[in-house]
């Protein structure tokens, strides 16, 4: 078995609406307005997760010095005219901000930047942080996306996961966004965690689909270098399931989702008719994109920078006047090239045969007929109505797909 795909992206994905205009145009079209995102990664957790790689530190009392360092970012961007229509609000937790701290910087966004009049705006949020206070305060800023952490529906799993919340309080916590007005919500999942069996990941599916979000992530766990579970496995204390159960859990997903009224449309995520991402969809398609915060990543369509993982150097260069930058790559035609093969091998969309052709001057059908057709008889992929789409089993194995 070729490979698979189905963990985490590098950029977390992730899903809430006001009754206002922007809230009922977050999910009204499918068409890209090819406007670029904005992203916000806000680096503080309570405690850090033993899978997780994502940049974060635990010492919440440097809030107000990133939430000033991040104005003066902010400032560096302010000018250059650019209208987005979505942003997104990632970390680490978002919801460890206070209230008050999350409507200023909604406001300071507002202030600094144009959004258009259905911006699609998304806040992730932990269980455990949830109250009626924050998503008021959420809504009377204009989120009309909210993507909760729930990762697991079973307490020993989200023991053994070191999340911070229990099964209850996910539940609670999309019954209170539901209350508050949120129509948009997004559910994080994880599947393939040591001990996970199928009938406990489908019980907590059939959970979750009963709760009726309109967007679920459902990622595999994979091991992350430098974590705490991967030196656990490393060490035998823990084992992930092989290969085989690992495509159980994919395949057997898509397939009950699918069943269940949600599109499959990336490698990871699934959403209810017209409730797909927007943000997430430019990373997939190549929109530009700018990054804010440490860690954070920017491409303009041809160049890449990302943010210093530090936030003690993303301070000290904002305090001094300059831009947190720690590096950045001007990808080649042939880089651009192989991105895009592998991030339209991740969507159900596929890829758009006469548009890569123009933009690439590779005329696939025709320089892989070969493999092409070997892939076709495989069922790895599928061929019509002018695109290069993966089949279920496809997706599977996006990245093998991308080396024809």
């Amino acid at each position: 078995m070729r490979k698979s795909v189905s963990g985490r992206g590098n950029g977390k994905i992730l899903s809430g609406e006001r009754g206002s205009a922007a809230g009922r145009g977050a999910n009204a079209s499918h068409e890209e307005t090819g406007l670029p995102g904005l992203y916000i990664h806000i680096p503080f957790c309570l405690r850090k997760c033993g899978y997780c790689s994502f940049y974060s530190v635990t010492e919440l009392t440097q809030i107000p010095a990133f939430l000033e360092a991040l104005r003066r970012e902010i400032a560096f961007c302010r000018f250059d005219g650019t209208t987005f229509d979505t942003l997104y609000i990632g970390g680490g937790t978002p919801s460890v901000l206070a209230a008050a701290q999350l409507q200023g910087l909604l406001a300071d966004i507002r202030s600094a930047f144009t959004l258009t009049p259905d911006a699609e705006i998304t806040v992730e949020a932990n269980p455990a942080d949830i109250n009626g206070g924050l998503l008021a305060t959420l809504r009377d800023s204009g989120v009309n996306r909210l993507n909760i952490g729930v990762q697991s529906l079973d307490d020993g799993l989200l023991a053994f996961l070191e999340r911070r919340h229990e099964r209850s309080q996910a539940l609670f916590a999309v019954a209170d966004a539901r209350a508050a007005g949120f129509d948009h919500i997004g559910l994080d999942l994880i599947h393939g965690v040591p001990g996970q069996t199928l009938t406990s990941w489908f019980a907590t599916l059939r959970e979750a689909i009963a709760l009726n979000p309109d967007h679920l992530s459902c990622y595999q766990l994979t091991l992350e270098d430098g974590t705490p579970l991967a030196e656990r496995c490393r060490r035998g204390e823990a084992v992930l399931p092989d290969e085989t159960l690992q495509s159980d859990f994919f395949l057997r997903t898509s397939e009950m989702l699918e069943d269940s009224g949600y599109i499959h449309y990336e490698v990871s995520n699934f959403a209810r008719p017209g409730a797909e991402s927007r943000h997430n969809r430019k990373y997939w398609r190549h929109t530009p994109y700018i990054g804010l915060g440490p860690a954070a990543h920017s491409f303009s369509g041809r160049e890449r920078r990302w943010n210093r993982r530090s936030l003690d150097a993303y301070l000290r260069d904002l305090a001094a006047g300059r831009r947190p930058v720690e590096a950045s790559e001007l990808l080649t035609e042939e880089q651009l090239r192989l991105e895009a093969l592998f991030l339209g091998f991740r969507t159900r969309r596929g890829i758009h045969l006469e548009q890569f052709k123009s933009r690439y001057g590779q005329d696939l059908l025709a320089e892989k007929a070969g493999i092409l057709k070997k892939l076709t008889e495989e069922g790895l992929v599928e061929i019509g109505d002018g695109f290069l789409r993966p089949t279920r089993a496809g997706m599977a194995v996006a990245d093998s797909l991308a080396l024809i």
